[in-house]
This record gives C-alpha cells, structure tokens and sequence, in this order.
C-alpha cells in the first residue's frame, strides 16, 4: 500500500480531510490520518473537445502525434481526452477515425485516448465559426454509418434544426454515440425536439450558436433549462465572459463540463507558433483568424479550472465539471495531485 501524501481528496463532491492510500492502482483508503502537506487528489481531467495541442492537430497527425500530446496532457493534470476532429472531408473523416482506431490499439503512455468527438459534418453555415463550411453535409444516414464503422467515436456536435437531423440524432444515440448541439441556428423548441431525440449535450454554450434573446432563448436557453443536457463550457476568458460563466455554474452546477477547444497551438509558445502557422495567430491568450474570428483557444484544463475557481464557483463544482470528481475507495481512477493554488503537481495514471 503506498500513502500519497496529501492533505484530502475530492470524493462524491466532498472534500474529505486526510491522506489517500493506493494499491496496484486501486484506491484503498481515503481520510487517513495525519494529513500531510497542502496538496489535494482528484481524479484526473478529462476533456471532451479539445483539437490538438504541443503542435498536433489531430485532423492531419499520425501515431507519433498522438503519442507526443497524450506524453504532454498530463502536465495540465488531462488524463484522458476526446481527439475533436473538424472540418474534414468525408473520407479524412474516414481516415482519421482509422488511425485512431490504431492508436487505441497500441495505447501510447500518457494520457488515455478516447473515442473521437466529430465537430461536423452536420453543422449549419450561418454558425461556421472558424470551421471550413465546404466540408458541412446534410443529414445522412449512411455517411453516419461509414463514420461509425471508421473507427471509435463517442461524441458528435450536430446542428438540430437540419433537414433529418433528429432521425440522425436517433441513429448515433443507437449506436452509443453521445449528440451534443452546436453550431447551429435552432431555436430553443428545435432543441427540445433534439433532447427528446437523444442529444444530451451543448457544444461549447454561448459561442458558434443562435444568439439568445427575450422572446427565443436559442439553444443557450433550452440547454440550461433543460436537466437532460450537460452544458460544455470553455472557461478561459476569452471566449466567455466572466458573468456568463457565473451564469452558467448558477443554472446548471451539476451539469457543466468543462473543456478547453484547445487547437495545436496550446502548448506552444506563442513566438514560436507564429512563425510556423500564417492562418491562426496568437496573441493575448487568443488565438484568431485573420478577420478576428476565434479559432479555438490556446487553454489549458488546469486554468480553465483556476478561472472558474477564482470567479467564484465552489471548488467541488468545478472540479466535477472538470472530471475530477469520480475518486471513490475501491476505484481504479487516474489521480492529479494540486497545491494551494490549483495548479498540477503531479498526475498519476493507472
């Protein structure tokens, strides 16, 4: 039995005072006395849309890309991710999800690789953001079959109100596939109609949708009403501002979850990146189009977590949204160790 040498941990959305004990991987005991040090355990991070990072893009990577982001992730206390795959053909959709499927198979160190979360094809143009709308596609029933058959896929951002969409927003719930709205033009009532369809989730709330007002609460609206829908965030002051984010932690506590959009250039000096990448420049913690567009963000988890934590929001809530909240006796969870300020120390995984 090894004692980590903490001071609590996060358990069941408590923080229990004492030391934690691990065992082949196993959590064996939580509380014990004495505490040591100022460091609390959580279960490590997970983000569930996050693009690329430390150079990587994962819509146009191989095997040693995905190695290199899963060996990095961990020091922003990340450990497990969704790969977010946008703006792509049909058959690099297809080839892509082929290479992940071959990643899982050899499971690099670091980092668990998830199932893919696929930002398109089915989004609306008047919300294209900084995706490419040449690459968005009607409804299709069989194109969602090829991509199911590609390779691991575990979440899709769909824009509800396109012809066909909820019979499609069926067929990915029916094959395990997790339906999150986003870059869309819906109204709130065409939302509804896509959670009772099976969608359970808002990508990135308040950005890339139908704007919010008195008499159509768009898709913000209907996301934070509605108990079914967990409400993706992207907590890195930039994309939303700080009363909106305190907004969204008073409507849905339990339900947030936050991730980073995060693209290649996290992770990289911003100097640096600007001399490799004349799309996407990166200035102020933005990174932007040309015309000013966001084109992702350059966060990461761990400060996401700090910028909820210093506006307010309790601790156990945030961490939850983050994914560092399924630390149990008995469980097999991978474990982030933060000091005082919230900032990694450490990530230990299983």
């Amino acid at each position: 039995m090894r004692r980590l040498g903490v001071s609590a941990a996060l358990v069941a959305g408590q923080w229990i005072k004492g030391d934690v004990a691990i065992e082949t991987g196993v959590v064996t005991a939580i509380g014990l006395s004495p505490p040591v040090g100022s460091a609390v355990a959580v279960s490590g991070f997970v983000d569930h849309q996050i693009n690329g990072f430390a150079g990587v893009d994962f819509g146009h990577t191989d095997e040693a890309g995905y190695a290199r982001v899963a060996s990095r992730l961990p020091e922003t206390g990340v450990t497990a991710f969704h790969p977010t795959l946008y703006s792509l053909s049909r058959e690099r959709y297809i080839d892509s999800l082929g290479l992940l499927a071959e990643v899982h198979r050899k499971r690099p160190a670091g980092a668990r690789v998830l199932g893919a979360h696929l930002e398109g094809p089915f989004l609306s143009p008047p919300w294209v953001g900084a995706h490419d709308a040449t690459t968005f596609l009607e409804p299709d029933p069989e194109v969602v079959t090829s991509l199911i058959s590609a390779g691991p896929i575990d979440v899709m951002t769909v824009a509800p109100e396109l012809p066909g969409a909820l019979g499609l927003i069926r067929q990915l719930v029916a094959n395990g596939v997790t339906v999150s709205i986003g870059h869309t033009d819906a109204s709130a009532e065409q939302c509804r109609e896509a959670f009772d369809a099976g969608a359970s989730m808002i990508t990135h709330c308040y950005n890339a949708h139908r704007r919010f007002t008195s008499r159509d609460p768009g898709p913000m609206g209907a996301a934070l009403t509605d108990a079914r829908a967990s409400i993706g965030l992207i907590a890195d002051g930039i994309h939303v501002a700080d009363d909106s984010l305190r907004l969204a932690a008073s409507a849905a506590p339990d339900r947030l979850v936050l991730v980073t959009d995060a693209i290649a250039a996290a992770g990289v000096a911003p100097e640096e990146w600007n001399t490799l990448d004349s799309r996407v420049r990166v200035a102020g913690g933005a990174a932007r189009l040309s015309d000013g567009t966001l084109a992702g963000s350059v966060a990461t988890m761990d400060a996401c977590v700090r910028k909820m934590i210093s506006l307010g929001v309790p601790s156990e809530a945030v961490l939850h949204a983050a994914g560092g909240n399924r630390l149990r006796p008995g469980a097999a969870v991978d474990l982030v160790f933060l000091d005082d300020g919230w900032r990694v120390q450490e990530a230990l995984i299983v």
